[in-house]
């Protein structure tokens, strides 16, 4: 039997989240003297000494610290534990949340979504189209369900699902294509670069080669093949994005002497996937199908 319950774990987290017993019994909205008595508990159960008091501050002993650790980790297995049964207990779900970087090609994913419609016609799914990290920030903070996203995440599962090949293009009309030879990179820098902006908040990154002289950057692909078609720069787009405007001939690559073509990796993230839905479980089945043919 176990000498620590959850909720003594929990008001113990609660101490050192928010700064002392009396913050955290204001906080949790447990008397003081109840959080008092189970941190008590814990070190009397185990023999060890989580705090110390020095003036008006609660502070961490190392033994505290590294139990800590495995209280944080114990409490989200725990608080997985719950949504996993919740999960089994609803059958399926309402409601399918997926981020999704928008080099990812549209119409690969446009299949994937209606296979699952069909299959499951009463769900409600809700696509977040991301840029760069964005996808992964969302998974993250369980915005969403799942996520395809060229940045991969350290916790949960993270699996490459497809390559997304790049090349660099301007509208036929601009100055690049009229210096009708090679292109270096020193000439690439006296032209506008048109760039996507990272969609995530907290940790945006930049991605691609950044050394024009002059930049524009927007927040979707869209708004980039846009401005490019009508002149106004050059940018590295995804060739999936783009073969429409190649075949029209709105858009014509750029000789570029090195370089010429570059790829992105994406990856196919979740947190757990036992606290997957039916329908997030097929979905994921449909993308691997769609991205091996």
């Amino acid at each position: 039997m176990l000498r620590v319950t959850l909720e003594q774990w929990r008001m113990f987290k609660a101490v050192v989240e928010y700064g002392g017993f009396n913050q955290a019994s204001q906080s949790i909205y447990k008397s003081q003297s109840s959080i008092h008595n189970a941190v008590s508990k814990i070190e009397e159960s185990l023999a060890v000494k989580l705090f110390v008091i020095e003036g008006r501050k609660t502070i961490l002993t190392d033994a505290g610290k590294l139990m800590l650790k495995r209280a944080d980790f114990l409490l989200q297995e725990a608080a997985k534990l719950e949504s996993v049964g919740q999960t089994l207990g609803q059958g399926t779900e309402g409601q399918l949340k997926v981020a999704v970087d928008e080099m990812f090609p549209q119409l690969l994913l446009y299949k994937v979504l209606e296979r699952v419609s069909t299959q499951f016609p009463l769900l409600q799914i809700e696509l977040v189209e991301s840029v760069l990290s964005g996808a992964s920030e969302l998974i993250e903070n369980s915005d969403v369900d799942i996520a395809i996203s060229s940045n991969p995440i350290s916790e949960g599962f993270c699996e490459q699902i497809c390559q997304v090949d790049f090349i660099a293009v301007a509208s036929p009309e601009h100055g690049l294509h009229k210096l009708d030879r090679q292109l270096s990179v020193e000439d690439l820098k006296g032209y506008r670069q048109i760039v996507v902006r990272d969609s995530a908040i907290l940790n945006q990154k930049d991605s691609g080669w950044l050394g024009s002289n002059q930049r524009w950057t927007v927040s979707h692909l869209r708004t980039s093949i846009d401005m490019i078609c009508n002149g106004f720069g050059f940018a590295w787009l995804p060739k999936t994005s783009i073969e429409d405007k190649l075949t029209q001939g709105m858009l014509k690559p750029l000789p570029l002497q090195y370089n010429d073509k570059r790829f992105a990796q994406l990856y196919l993230i979740f947190k757990d996937c036992d606290n997957l839905g039916p329908a997030a479980k097929v979905f994921v089945e449909k993308l691997r199908n769609q991205c091996d043919a």
